[in-house]
């Protein structure tokens, strides 16, 4: 159960109702601080509509910090959003078999986007050997966003994780058929 309570529309200022025009538990309980939730939005917004990173690498990179840290939520959420951009069930699998230590079918740039993730979560960031590898395949624009979706997804498990939120039932076949470890 969430630690705070899930917010309605009608318990919001009126000024504050479009912080749930997307009604997910994760803005449910972001928006008792609608401040917060507004500055959390701002960056997600951006990552979702305003990067020009691949949306398909963008969606691996998320997908492989939900993995690593074991969120049912994040990982529920972005493997029906990651379908939606161009990642395959293939991907799924691959990047467990990377995360795993095993080789996978993915292509050099999608496994060095794997990397720089398992990397910034492990702290302190991605490494210097790995950073200069992606520099073959992306500008520093890309190379920015890329940096700013594994860091701010970083804060999104551990947000969730602290607020306890809950997966929704309409995401929980995704966990199901692609389960977190124990």
């Amino acid at each position: 159960m969430a630690r705070v309570p899930d917010m309605t529309v009608e318990k919001l200022k009126e000024a504050d109702r479009d912080l749930l025009k997307r009604n997910i538990a994760l803005h449910r309980a972001l928006t008792n601080s609608p401040n917060g939730a507004r500055a959390f939005g701002g960056l997600g917004q951006f990552i979702r509509y305003g990067s020009v990173l691949d949306a398909r690498l963008r969606e691996l990179a998320i997908l492989q910090v939900g993995w690593l840290a074991r969120s049912p939520y994040e990982w529920s959420h972005h493997v029906k959003i990651g379908f939606d951009f161009g990642v395959t069930e293939d991907d799924i699998r691959a990047l467990i078999a990377e995360s795993e230590g095993r080789d996978s079918t993915l292509e050099p740039v999608a496994k060095l986007v794997l990397r720089a993730a398992r990397e910034a979560y492990a702290g302190p960031g991605v490494s210097e050997a790995t950073f200069e590898k992606l520099r073959a395949h992306f500008d520093n624009e890309r190379l920015v966003d890329l940096v700013l979706v594994i860091g701010f997804y970083c804060a999104v498990v551990r947000v969730l994780a602290s607020l306890d939120v809950q997966v929704e039932p309409g995401y929980q076949p995704y966990l199901d058929r692609f389960p977190l470890p124990g």
